[in-house]
């Protein structure tokens, strides 16, 4: 059973799921100043945000027919969230981590959820794909 008629409807689906998920993310939990949650809420809270976005475009980037754009987000992904569990074991189980690092944390999963990364995905598995069908035409 086929889902989507073309990939680009599959594609255009995901980017609204995550833009939906990226808004709400900024909306209710860190643009509302008046959500008082334990920081090891806040914690489980973005890590779920990044799962979520990270399912998304694995189910709807992961059935394009070029794998190496597949691999190229899992890799980004599961980078990403290495380096976040890294340190959020840390800050939970040893010690409070600096400014800095919480700084780099909130860029690496502003990376990780942002639809930028899923479109410039789009962009280029559409612009490859067009200069491979421009070179294979008589």
């Amino acid at each position: 059973m086929n889902l989507y008629k073309s990939d680009k409807i599959r594609f255009i689906i995901g980017l609204i799921l995550i833009i939906v998920i990226y808004s709400a993310y900024y909306i209710y939990f860190l643009e509302n100043k008046s959500l008082k949650l334990p920081m090891k809420m806040g914690h489980v809270i973005k890590f779920l945000t990044t799962i979520a976005v990270y399912l998304i475009g694995t189910f709807h980037l992961g059935r394009l027919s070029d794998k190496w754009m597949s691999l190229l987000w899992h890799i980004i992904h599961i980078s990403g969230l290495f380096i976040l569990l890294s340190l959020g074991f840390f800050d939970w189980f040893i010690s409070e981590i600096s400014l800095n690092l919480r700084i780099f944390a909130g860029s690496i999963q502003e990376i990780l959820i942002s639809p930028i990364l899923y479109m410039a995905m789009g962009l280029i598995n559409h612009r490859f794909n067009k200069t491979v069908t421009e070179n294979q035409a008589p």
